[in-house]
């Protein structure tokens, strides 16, 4: 057995610092450029709209950096300051529609347990072999079809345009009721028990109920106003042109950086952190545009070793280690289909692995134990 490669060894700590100047510089050439397309798109309608597609295209891309960026400052790595972290990210959520605070939250326990697949399963909930083996054969069929990567188009429309607006509706009818409770129990009971008493499934904490409420008044805002500025049916048909588009690029390519062959998916006992940086994080190859569009997000073995080097600093670390990176995964955004087709856990091999895969290795096994295969869907 190989001995595990330390932190210690890997040159992190002078790529960890912030650069105020280059993150302003960032906002600036991705925030203008996408409201500048905005007023050309209102423009280029009027004259034809044949003239729309390249532009949608191009407002896909901007809006797939503010992603980008927004994540960055979820990880306070953007700006030097936490505060301007903090603001800045809230305002790109905006842009996106997405809380910024409680995905970051979600996204700092993905980090904290990549590769541990028992207690994180993917960007999409995967199965376990055992558990998949115990659906139907309707259910697993559903399963299936969920998870292909077509469905990124109308779940990545819903992830980031209706569950925070939902979530907040959910979560505000759900604490009506526990306070309805609390009131028919004790009529005198303060409004300071009730909160305390609170615990919601759509909020984990005050801070991230504040941000998603607060997003949703400036989200539900925007659209008013844009609406009625630029007419209804045309802002929603371009604004959810792009945020199904984007969803569903920045969608793939988070499946590509840990869904593959040979991606480390291990068990919480003998998981180790280092090793679900390097072989449980792909490299990613993507074309010049597309990586400066996702701001280097590729180098995603090298942003899970540490997680506060800011995207301008993410390349020339990966050029500084890369010789103790033989052992992640390079890919291409052409794998992407290739790479969809692992999406069961084995457990026993600590793997991922296909169904097609997963239902010949349960023939064979029938088969050696003189059981008929009765496998066929």
């Amino acid at each position: 057995m190989e001995p595990v490669i330390e932190k210690s060894e890997f040159v992190l700590t002078p790529y960890m610092k912030s650069n105020d100047w280059r993150a302003t510089f960032q906002i600036l050439n991705t925030v203008v450029p996408y409201c500048l397309l905005w007023f050309l798109t209102v423009k280029a309608a009027a004259i034809s709209v044949w003239l729309l597609p390249p532009l949608i295209i191009l407002m896909t891309l901007f809006s797939l950096r503010c992603f980008s960026l927004m994540h960055d400052c979820g990880h306070y790595s953007l700006f030097r300051s936490k505060q301007i972290n903090r603001i800045v990210g809230f305002l790109l959520g905006i842009i996106n529609a997405i809380p910024q605070y409680a995905w970051s939250r979600d996204h700092a326990y993905h980090h904290k347990t990549n590769g541990d697949w028992e207690r994180y399963r993917g960007v999409a909930d995967f199965l376990s072999t055992t558990e998949f083996a115990q659906l139907t054969p309707s259910q697993q069929k559903t399963y299936e079809i969920l998870r292909h990567p077509l469905m990124a188009l109308p779940g990545g429309f819903f992830y980031l345009a209706l569950q925070p607006r939902l979530s907040l509706i959910a979560g505000i009818y759900g604490f009506i009721v526990h306070a309805a409770t609390c009131l028919s129990t004790n009529p005198r009971i303060h409004l300071s028990e009730i909160l305390s008493t609170h615990q919601s499934k759509h909020w984990k904490s005050s801070t991230e109920f504040w941000d998603l409420l607060l997003n949703n008044v400036c989200v539900i805002s925007s659209w008013i106003i844009l609406s009625s500025l630029l007419g209804a049916s045309f802002f929603f048909s371009i604004y959810s042109s792009v945020l199904t588009l984007s969803a569903m690029i920045f969608i793939w390519i988070f499946f590509m950086q840990h869904i593959f062959e040979g991606s480390y998916a291990h068990t919480t006992e003998g998981w180790n952190y280092i090793t679900g940086a390097i072989e449980g994080s792909s490299y990613l190859q993507l074309h010049p545009i597309l990586k400066w569009f996702t701001a280097n997000i590729g180098y995603h073995n090298i942003h899970h070793l540490s997680e506060r080097i800011p995207n301008y600093h993410l390349e020339a670390c990966h050029n500084q280690n890369i010789h103790l990176l033989s052992k992640v995964k390079t890919l291409t955004i052409g794998k992407m289909f290739t790479c969809a087709k692992f999406i069961l856990w084995d457990p026993d091999s600590n793997s991922l692995v296909s169904i097609a895969s997963f239902r010949q290795s349960q023939a064979i096994r029938l088969v050696q134990t003189g059981i008929p295969s009765q496998l066929k869907s």
